[in-house]
């Protein structure tokens, strides 16, 4: 019966790698939605902005969602295929019985999560100076001639 335990053990080390894996797949899955939908809601205020004023909104070339929203998709894609790697990589370390953990994968998500929150606050205070459209003409002074 003993025989058994240390195949047991290392497919539970497995199963827990393919949790991990999972994890981290959901976690890419998440940055795209939130950059696809940062992008288009961006996108989509400044329509709404100009149908309301009649007037093109001006844009900050370098921070702005659509870039934003940019970054976060590629970040996801790359986090999909840093978290396959590092599957694979445990793959490999439990089946030849020498798994070392790794903190660094753990840190470098953590501090670009944290540098994409801090890139998004500008969003957030940085409004759009557009003049408002009058709501109605102004009146001119007209004389009514009746003949």
């Amino acid at each position: 019966m003993s025989s058994k335990l240390p195949n047991i053990d290392r497919i539970r080390e497995h199963q827990a790698n393919e949790r991990t894996f999972l994890a981290w797949l959901r976690t890419s899955i998440a940055l795209i939605g939130f950059g696809f939908a940062i992008a288009r809601f961006g996108l989509f205020l400044r329509q709404i902005n100009v149908a309301i004023t009649q007037q093109e909104t001006t844009v900050n070339p370098l921070i702005n969602s659509e870039n934003l929203g940019i970054f976060l998709v590629i970040f996801g894609i790359i986090t999909i295929g840093l978290a396959a790697w590092r599957y694979n990589q445990v793959f490999w370390q439990i089946e030849q019985g020498d798994y070392r953990p790794k903190r660094l994968p753990v840190l470098i998500m953590t501090g670009a999560v944290i540098l994409f929150g801090l890139l998004s606050i500008p969003l957030l205070l940085i409004r759009n100076q557009t003049p408002q459209r009058p709501s109605s003409p102004p009146k001119q002074n007209q004389s009514i001639h009746i003949r």
